[in-house]
């Protein structure tokens, strides 16, 4: 698959908080074909820091998504570098949220493809945060949710990870008068170290699972995997993802005026929640939580990935036993009934 892509020109754009931000631009790729009665599109938001070809290795006639089936839509987070973020826009880049990337993705689909059904939104991690967002604020349009390792609102030990990842990044030299002005090339490292030890479980490093992707030690994997991840990131682009991600909430809009419960009963899709066993920073517990408050939904499951990856559990590059679980997960799901 090639790293192509389209950008969907959003124009003057009032967001959330209330500042315009005046040519907003949404890059996304979009894989099979639209069927005619437009009834067969999974939306698959990004991660953090993630753009589409990072994510696509899911998209196959074999794998977890079928562009055979079905037409699929990868939308770029704002702040990812591709669509509208630091690295490409006017400074000061502005606050912005998961409702704002949420609207622009809903512009897109009805404007460019006039899309009013989706059979699907997957995503994992900060993806599967947009996911439930738009259950919530789109429920007459979301038939089927998948929310892999992500919730319905950042925790305040999810908040607390982040800022640990944050506080690495910017005791950089690089970072002055609120922004990077270089690329900060320890706060890459650094970020990385402390990110090793939050993304991955106690068991995966006690049973020292890396040796099962070839690395030949405990800092073999750590200087391959980790130190340089974030270092293809503008950092500044980093910085305003993690902004949306800590202030990731579902009810925090004006349909919900900050009511939770409210807003977890609008949702009326099939939901999966599908958490990874071992996540130490989106916890079984929050999904538990989340569950019993789903009052509305059509069904509501939760499946927790039986691994020891911890969070990357829900993005398996290379790990077939957490893949084929998730496979199976999403194949069920799809088989349930659109408006039953």
């Amino acid at each position: 698959m090639t790293a192509h892509y389209e950008i969907f020109e959003a124009g003057e754009v009032v967001l959330q908080s209330g500042t315009v931000f005046p040519s907003l631009k949404l890059a996304y790729k979009t894989y099979g074909t639209l069927s005619a009665a437009k009834d067969n599109v999974i939306l698959y938001p990004t991660s953090f820091s993630a753009q589409h070809f990072d994510t696509e290795w899911l998209i196959a006639p074999d794998s977890v998504l079928d562009p055979t089936r079905y037409f699929i839509i990868i939308p770029n987070l704002l702040g990812n570098g591709l669509s509208s973020s630091p690295s490409n826009s006017a400074a000061p880049f502005p606050a912005v949220t998961y409702h704002d990337a949420i609207a622009v993705q809903h512009r897109l689909l009805a404007e460019r493809f006039g899309i009013s059904k989706l059979a699907l939104v997957y995503g994992w991690s900060m993806g599967g945060m947009q996911a439930y967002h738009w259950a919530a604020l789109h429920p007459e349009m979301v038939e089927r949710a998948a929310v892999v390792c992500g919730s319905a609102r950042c925790a305040p030990y999810n908040y607390v990870f982040l800022e640990s990842v944050k506080a690495a990044l910017t005791a950089d030299p690089a970072f002055r008068d609120g922004r990077f002005a270089e690329k900060p090339v320890a706060g890459y490292r650094a970020m990385g170290r402390v990110y090793a030890g939050w993304a991955m479980s106690h068991g995966f490093y006690r049973d020292e699972l890396w040796r099962e992707a070839g690395f030949t030690s405990l800092e073999d994997y750590l200087v391959r995997v980790w130190d340089a991840t974030f270092a293809r990131r503008d950092a500044n682009d980093l910085l305003a993802q993690i902004g949306i991600w800590q202030n990731g909430d579902i009810s925090r809009c004006a349909s919900f005026a900050g009511d939770f419960d409210r807003a977890l009963a609008a949702i009326k899709a099939h939901m999966l929640l599908m958490p990874g066993a071992t996540d130490r920073y989106f916890d079984v517990r929050d999904n538990e939580d989340e569950l019993g408050r789903l009052v509305n939904a059509k069904s509501a499951v939760l499946h927790p990935i039986p691994s020891l990856h911890g969070h990357r559990a829900g993005n398996p590059v290379g790990n077939p036993r957490d893949q084929a679980f998730i496979k199976a997960e999403i194949a069920d799901l799809l088989g349930k009934q659109a408006g039953k």
